[in-house]
């Protein structure tokens, strides 16, 4: 009999299971758009040959992403983040999809860039509390374990310093 270790089906089955709370879709987003619009600018499109206007771009469509959760099929899992001693969990996800999505409409343009990835950032705060109720209580985001907290902390922290470096 072969150890489960010397079957590659299993461990890598196994690795993916391990791996998957921590692929963030919005990071990964995030990551690749920025990875995008940098090559972007390296060959020659003018407007995107600066780090913190690509930094705004990818946060832009990240946030643009994240917001459509909020009304799409990932919904309802939103709504289990929202901790107990919240009011109207439908509402507030309604708002904050709304919320998100302003903001990335804002970070598209230079006049507002500023005072969208400030709010954007603060708005992060007001939710970080979803996060480590989902956490806490295993919620399912659509077939996907919430992230554990203490990565989606870091992943939170980075979010909001990027948001504060494109509005400076």
């Amino acid at each position: 009999m072969r150890p489960a270790f010397a079957n590659p089906t299993h461990s890598t089955s196994t690795l993916a299971a391990r791996l998957r709370p921590f692929l963030v879709a919005p990071l990964l987003l995030l990551a690749a758009g920025l990875l995008g619009l940098r090559a972007a600018g390296a060959l020659g499109v003018a407007p995107l040959n600066d780090w913190q206007a690509d930094a705004r771009f990818a946060l832009a469509l990240m946030f643009g992403f994240t917001a459509s959760a909020h009304f799409g099929s990932q919904r309802a899992s939103l709504i289990q983040m929202v901790p107990g001693w919240l009011p109207r969990p439908e509402l507030l996800v309604t708002v904050t999809g709304i919320l998100e999505f302003l903001g990335a409409l804002g970070l598209l343009l230079p006049t507002t860039a500023s005072l969208a990835g400030s709010g954007l950032a603060m708005l992060l705060l007001a939710m970080f509390p979803a996060n480590v109720n989902a956490a806490h209580q295993h919620v399912m985001i659509g077939t996907k374990p919430a992230t554990p907290l203490w990565f989606r902390t870091v992943v939170q922290v980075l979010f909001i310093a990027a948001l504060v470096w494109v509005s400076l």
